[in-house]
C-alpha cells in the first residue's frame, strides 16, 4: 500500500471523531464538514513520515482550522446567534444532513451547544479540546496562541460559564428547575392539565419585537390562553441558566431562536418573557443546566 493510500484510510479512520470535535466548536455540520475538507488539505500538504501521532495532529489542525473560522465569523458579525435560519448545505439530501445535526446536537445537549456558543473563540477551543476530548494544555497552547498555564484558565472560564455561577445548590432553583422540567413535558405531549398545573392563573407572557415579527401576540394573560398557546410545543425547548435564572432556550439543532426569562409565584411559572432579538440575545448570560 502506498503512503497516499496509507494516509487517506488513517484520516477516514479519525474523521468522525473529527467532525465531532469541529461540531461542538462550531455549532454547525456544514461548517464542521468544511474543516475537517481543509484538514485533510493540510495532510497532504505535509511530509507525515514526521508525525508520531497522527490522531493527535489532527485534532491540533482542525483546533487551529475551527479557531480561524470563529474569529472571522466574529469579525463578521456572523455568529451563530446571528442567524435565525440554517445556512446552505452542498449536499444532494439536505434532510439527512439536517437530521444528522440535529442528532449531534442532542448528543451535546442543546443547552450545553447554546452556553458555547456564547464563549470567546479561545475559550471554546481550549474547553472543548480538554474537557471534551482530553487534549493537555501542552498541546492546547499554540493551538490558541497562549501559554499552557494561560490555556488552562481560559478553560476555567469556559467551564465556570457552562457549570454556571453557583457554586453551591440552589434549592429554589432545583425547585424551579422541576416546575419547567413539568412545563415542558406536558407541554410536548399535549398535556393541557399538566400544563395548567405549571402554570400561575395570573401567568403573562410577553414578547419582544422579534419574536412578534415570528407571530407571537404581544402580551398572553391567564393560564388557560397560555397553556393552549403552548400545548404540543417546545419540542426544541430546553431548560438553561438565562441571565442567572432558570429559564428556557429555544435553540432548533442546537441555534439559539428564542430564549425565555421566567418569573415564579407559589411554586409555579408567573411570567414569561420572550426574547428574539438576537442583539439582546447576544448580551445575555446562558448556562447549561443539568443537561
Amino acid at each position: 500500500m502506498d503512503e497516499k493510500n496509507f494516509l487517506a484510510q488513517q484520516f477516514e479512520a479519525n474523521r468522525g471523531r473529527l467532525r465531532g470535535v469541529a461540531y461542538r466548536m462550531l455549532g454547525s455540520l456544514s461548517e464542521a464538514e468544511d474543516a475537517v475538507q481543509e484538514a485533510w488539505l493540510r495532510l497532504n500538504r505535509t511530509d507525515a513520515a514526521g508525525v508520531d501521532n497522527l490522531g493527535g495532529w489532527l485534532t491540533t489542525v482542525v483546533g487551529r482550522i475551527c479557531l480561524d473560522m470563529l474569529r472571522a465569523r466574529k469579525a463578521r458579525r456572523e455568529d451563530a446567534l446571528e442567524s435565525g435560519g440554517f445556512e446552505p448545505v452542498a449536499n444532494d439530501n439536505i434532510e439527512a444532513v439536517l437530521e444528522q445535526e440535529s442528532q449531534l446536537a442532542d448528543s451535546v445537549g442543546l443547552a450545553l451547544l447554546v452556553v458555547l456558543q456564547t464563549l470567546a473563540p479561545a475559550e471554546r477551543i481550549a474547553f472543548v479540546l480538554h474537557d471534551m476530548f482530553d487534549l493537555p494544555f501542552d498541546e492546547i497552547a499554540p493551538i490558541v496562541g497562549r501559554s499552557p498555564t494561560a490555556a488552562r484558565q481560559l478553560a476555567s472560564r469556559a467551564r465556570r460559564r457552562v457549570q454556571g455561577k453557583a457554586a453551591e445548590p440552589d434549592r429554589d432553583r432545583e425547585a424551579q428547575r422541576r416546575i419547567v422540567d413539568a412545563f415542558l413535558t406536558a407541554a410536548r405531549g399535549g398535556d393541557m392539565q399538566g400544563l395548567l398545573a405549571a402554570l400561575d392563573p395570573e401567568v403573562v407572557v410577553r414578547s419582544d419585537a422579534a419574536a412578534r415579527k415570528l407571530g407571537a401576540q404581544a402580551e398572553v394573560h391567564g393560564a388557560e390562553r397560555v397553556a393552549r398557546f403552548y400545548l404540543g410545543k417546545a419540542q426544541e425547548a430546553r431548560p438553561a441558566l438565562v441571565d442567572g435564572a432558570v429559564g428556557i432556550v429555544v435553540a432548533p439543532r442546537g441555534r439559539l431562536a428564542l430564549a425565555l426569562k421566567l418569573t415564579f409565584a407559589n411554586g409555579r411559572i408567573a411570567g414569561i418573557d420572550v426574547v428574539a432579538d438576537q442583539a439582546q440575545l447576544r448580551e445575555m448570560d446562558f448556562a447549561a443546566f443539568g443537561e
